[in-house]
C-alpha cells in the first residue's frame, strides 16, 4: 500500500455505561493512494493526551509513511516504533502507534477482500460467549444486583463487575460490601453463573485486605479477580497469587510486548488484559498474544470504548486460542451503535466477527464529525 493522507479526529461523547461521564478518544482515518480508506483508534482518554496522540501521528508517522513509498503493515509498524522509541517506550507513543497500525490492518484486509480473523490465521472460535462488562453504579445493592440480573435476563453468558466508579454506588470502597454483593449475586443467579470481579483503578487495598476478599470470593465462585491492587505491585500480586486459587487478572495498563513479558514472568497473573487501542495496535496485540500462548495464558481483549476497538478486539479474540469470552458494554452509546453502520452486538449470547473485509465495519463520518471537537 502507498498511504496517502492519515487525518484524526478528536471524539467526547456522553457514556451511559460510565454513569453519564464524557469520554475522550481519538481515532484515525488512513486513505491510500488507490483511495482505501482504513479506520483506527487510539484511547488517550485526557485532552492533553489526545492533542499529543494527534501531534505524534499527523506530525510524525504521517509524513514517514508517506515518505516510505509502498510499503506493508508489518515494515510501517517497524518504522512508527523504531521512530517512536525516542520519545520513551510505552504511553502515548504507544497509543499512537495503536490508532495508525489497526487503521492500516483495516486496509490490507479490504485489499485482500478479506475479513481480519481470516488474516491471523483463521477462527479458531465460532463464537465467544458474551459478557456484560458493566460499572456497578446503583444507589442499593438490591438495585445493582436487579441491574446485573438483568443483562443475564438478556441473554449475557457472563458479568464483569467493575467497582469502585463514578456514579452511586459504594461497593468497592467498602471490601465488606464487595463480599455482600457478589454474595447477593450468587445466591439470586444461581450456581453456574459466572461472575468475573474487576477491583479496578478506583480502588487500591492494602495486601492484607486484597487476600482476605480474595478468599472470599473464591469460596463464592468468582470466575477471575482482576486489579485488586496497582498493576506495578508486583510483590503484592505474587503474595496474592500464594494465597488462593482463583485466577487472578490485570493488564489492560500495559503498553508494550516488554510489559508483558515483565508481568508474565511475575507468574502472579492469568488472564492478560490487552488492549489494541493501546498496546502497539493489531500488531502489538497479536506480539503479545504469541507470548501468552506460549505460555498457557488467557488473553482478555479490552474493547471498553468505540465499535473501531471492538471490531479490532473481537476479530483477534475470534483468532486466538487463548481468548475465553468477549466483553460487551450492555448500555448502548453513540460510539457503539451510532458510529458504524452495523453495530458489533451480542448474538443469542455469543460474539461474532463480522465477516465483511478489514475490520468489517463502515464509519459513518457524519457522526465522527458531530462528536469531533478538534
Amino acid at each position: 500500500m502507498r498511504i496517502a493522507k492519515i487525518t484524526s479526529h478528536i471524539l467526547r461523547y456522553q457514556d451511559a455505561n460510565d454513569f453519564g461521564t464524557f469520554r475522550m478518544t481519538i481515532l484515525v482515518r488512513t486513505e491510500t493512494q488507490d483511495g482505501i480508506v482504513g479506520w483506527g483508534e487510539g484511547i488517550a482518554m485526557w485532552p492533553e493526551a489526545c492533542k499529543a496522540t494527534r501531534t505524534i501521528m499527523e506530525e510524525g508517522f504521517a509524513p514517514l509513511l508517506k515518505d516510505a513509498g509502498d510499503i506493508d503493515v508489518a515494515r510501517a509498524w517497524e518504522l512508527m516504533r523504531a521512530h517512536s522509541w525516542w520519545y520513551g517506550e510505552g504511553g502515548i507513543a504507544s497509543i499512537a502507534l495503536s490508532a495508525v497500525d489497526m487503521s492500516l490492518w483495516d486496509i490490507k484486509g479490504k485489499e485482500a477482500g478479506k475479513p481480519l480473523f481470516e488474516l491471523f490465521g483463521g477462527a479458531a472460535h465460532d463464537a465467544l460467549p458474551a459478557n456484560a462488562s458493566c460499572h456497578v453504579n446503583k444507589a442499593t445493592l438490591d438495585a445493582c444486583v436487579e441491574e446485573v440480573q438483568s443483562y443475564f435476563a438478556r441473554g449475557f453468558r457472563s458479568v464483569k463487575l467493575g467497582l469502585g466508579k463514578k456514579g452511586l454506588s459504594p461497593i468497592g470502597q467498602d471490601p465488606e460490601q464487595v463480599v455482600r454483593f457478589v454474595g447477593m449475586l450468587r445466591d439470586t443467579l444461581g450456581a453456574d453463573a459466572e461472575i468475573l470481579v474487576d477491583i479496578g483503578n478506583g480502588i487500591d487495598w492494602d495486601l492484607d485486605t486484597g487476600i482476605s476478599v480474595a478468599k472470599r470470593l473464591e469460596a463464592l465462585g468468582a470466575g477471575w479477580i482482576e486489579e485488586p491492587f496497582h498493576p506495578t505491585r508486583h510483590e503484592d500480586y505474587q503474595a496474592l497469587k500464594s494465597a488462593v486459587s482463583v485466577p487472578i487478572a490485570s493488564g489492560e495498563r500495559e503498553f508494550t510486548l516488554t510489559g508483558y513479558r515483565t508481568l508474565l514472568e511475575t507468574g502472579a497473573v492469568d488472564v492478560f488484559g490487552v488492549d489494541p487501542a493501546r498496546a502497539e495496535g493489531i500488531t502489538g496485540f497479536r506480539r503479545v498474544d504469541d507470548l501468552l500462548r506460549q505460555h498457557g495464558k488467557t488473553i482478555n481483549a479490552h474493547a471498553w470504548s468505540t465499535a473501531i476497538t471492538t471490531a479490532a478486539s473481537l476479530h483477534l479474540s475470534i483468532a486466538s486460542p487463548a481468548a475465553r469470552l468477549f466483553e460487551f458494554k450492555p448500555h448502548p452509546v453513540v460510539v457503539q451503535q451510532e458510529l458504524v453502520d452495523q453495530p458489533i452486538m451480542m448474538q443469542e449470547g455469543l460474539a461474532r466477527p463480522p465477516t465483511r473485509p478489514g475490520l468489517g465495519i463502515e464509519v459513518d463520518e457524519k457522526v465522527v464529525s458531530d462528536l469531533s471537537v478538534g
